[in-house]
């Protein structure tokens, strides 16, 4: 990844990290009802008073950011799917414990890569552009711009709607500058099953998390 792109990555997914600690600020019991554009659009509205009356967030604190994400994100993100797609078919292969394992270190993975993002957080708005959709449809795509200093930068969003108890739009990828992150991490990872199986991505992950630990200390 390129060193300007990997700018704009950081940026933008700190943007999604930040819009969905909103969770918080409105109540979730509408959310089976409210459209997937509006959602994002609500959420985006107070996104940048969020993070700038947070200063752990703002200081990228890794224990921090890993709570939010814990209570305010993963119930609005389908993370297995998100997870599953990256592993690509190697996933139907994992047991239920190694699936498990996978999604805990991707998430640790993706946490400290976004918590040292926050801190470019700053004067960026939100533009959400107009969508095509049904209300048959089950899949759709939210398309937004990341306007601030510069050229504005493209933050879309996969979305899937999902029945029964906590009915909703879930989010299972995001696509910034014009780059998916599942299609970002689906060759690493089948490099790394391909070498070495399950297992080895697991331990190829964990080794990854722990030298990030470690450069940030």
């Amino acid at each position: 990844m390129n060193q300007p792109f990997r700018r704009s990555f950081l940026k933008c997914s700190a943007v999604l990290v930040g819009a969905l600690t909103l969770a918080s600020a409105a109540p979730w019991v509408h959310a089976a009802d409210e459209a997937p554009d509006a959602m994002i659009r609500r959420l985006s509205a107070e996104v940048l008073d969020t993070i700038r009356s947070d200063k752990s967030l703002q200081d990228g604190n890794v224990a921090r950011v890993m709570a939010v994400v814990d209570s305010k994100i993963m119930p609005n993100v389908n993370f297995r799917r998100m997870t599953a797609s990256a592993t690509g078919p190697g996933w139907r292969k994992a047991t239920p414990e190694q699936q498990q394992k996978l999604q805990q270190e991707f998430k640790t993975l993706l946490v400290r890569t976004y918590a040292g993002a926050l801190r470019q957080v700053s004067d960026q708005a939100i533009e959400v552009r107009p969508m095509r959709s049904t209300d048959s449809d089950k899949e759709v795509l939210v398309r937004t711009l990341v306007k601030g200093k510069g050229e504005p930068v493209q933050l879309d969003y996969r979305l899937e709607k999902t029945p029964g108890q906590g009915a909703g739009w879930k989010i299972y990828d995001l696509n910034v500058a014009g780059i998916w992150l599942v299609d970002t991490y689906r060759p690493q990872f089948a490099q790394q099953i391909n070498a070495n199986g399950i297992d080895g991505l697991v331990a190829s992950l964990v080794e990854r998390n722990q030298a990030n630990a470690s450069t940030k200390n």
